[in-house]
């Protein structure tokens, strides 16, 4: 069962040692665009899959929620939006994970709450066979969807929003500020992170075991979500509690 006083102090000692700053973010301050990282079935909808919450969750519901409400208003405005995909070819694993998300499932889609952006005029889709969403994007003559899409855009700032923190969001994000700095995309200066919008899963330790996992499989969901913040704010990037 999970220890949950455990988890509330590792979190308390997390949060003193490892502090983190959040500020308000506003897309009207500069060209902004919106990332969707893998809101989809196989991560994000009860029962969906070997990586999906096996009963509702707070957190996970939350970033939908505002997800959503943020993705209306970014498409009502005009703004570009880039929705990622977590999408494997049957059969290929991805080490560590069990088979996930992959291609004919329906894992691989949006959550019904973000379906609406199948078809939508803002939104790029972009399905990602791997982690890292920048090296997702990659093309086979080596170009890149991501960075394209910013500089054709020519955002000045982009806000992220996802699942799962600690994962595939800190992944892109570390790699988008790592190529901002290397100059691939000029107009970038700023990669955004909104907490509330993001998400990662919940394994305790107690529960993994109890799954005849090894103890290093643990990964209890509020202690790993405020580290893959903590991290992306040390490499650089801002991290925004709301949206003005």
């Amino acid at each position: 069962m999970p220890d949950t006083a455990t988890e509330s102090r590792l979190l308390d000692d997390l949060r003193r040692a490892l502090p983190i700053a959040t500020v308000a973010f506003d897309p009207a301050a500069q060209a902004t665009g919106l990332i969707i990282v893998d809101e989809v079935n196989g991560f994000a909808t009860v029962g969906a899959g070997n990586l999906a919450p096996p009963v509702p969750n707070a957190q996970v519901d939350a970033m939908v929620d505002e997800t959503d409400r943020l993705a209306r208003r970014f498409t009502s405005e005009g703004r570009p939006i880039l929705a990622f995909l977590d999408t494997h070819e049957p059969g290929v694993p991805e080490p560590p994970y069990p088979p996930h998300c992959e291609r004919g499932t329906g894992e691989e889609n949006l959550v019904p709450a973000l379906a609406w952006l199948d078809g939508d005029a803002h939104t790029t889709q972009i399905r990602k066979d791997c982690i890292n969403g920048f090296v997702g994007a990659i093309r086979a003559d080596g170009s890149n969807a991501l960075v394209d899409w910013v500089n054709e855009n020519r955002l000045a700032a982009v806000l992220v929003v996802g699942i799962c923190t600690d994962i595939c969001v800190m992944d892109l994000v570390l790699t988008l500020l790592s190529a901002r700095n290397h100059g691939l995309m000029p107009p970038l200066a700023e990669v955004a992170v909104l907490a509330p919008a993001c998400a990662t899963y919940d394994l305790p330790r107690g529960t993994a075991e109890g799954m005849g996992l090894p103890a290093t499989a643990a990964h209890p969901q509020l202690p790993t979500h405020h580290l893959g913040l903590y991290v992306m704010a040390a490499r650089g990037a801002v991290l925004a509690d709301r949206v003005v």
